[in-house]
């Protein structure tokens, strides 16, 4: 038994074209923001966290002093 083959032929549309936008809503773009900031914070401070922890392992005292003041913003809040 032969296969049956489909062919397509796609013409090209010549009107006007016709753009869609869908607006997401205020509170969902506020929603989105807040989660995405909460996450960049918790992440940044972690990170100076390990490096705190590291800087003083390593008994690095320069480096310590200067993640500290950075440290400094977050606990300030």
């Amino acid at each position: 038994m032969k296969k049956q083959k489909t062919n397509y032929r796609f013409i090209r549309y010549d009107g006007k074209v016709l753009l869609a936008k869908k607006e997401i809503p205020f509170e969902m773009k506020l929603a989105a923001r807040l989660i995405l900031d909460e996450l960049c914070y918790t992440w940044n401070k972690k990170q100076l966290q390990k490096q705190l922890d590291q800087a003083l392992l390593d008994g690095d005292e320069k480096e310590f002093a200067t993640i500290s003041k950075l440290y400094q913003q977050f606990i300030l809040e």
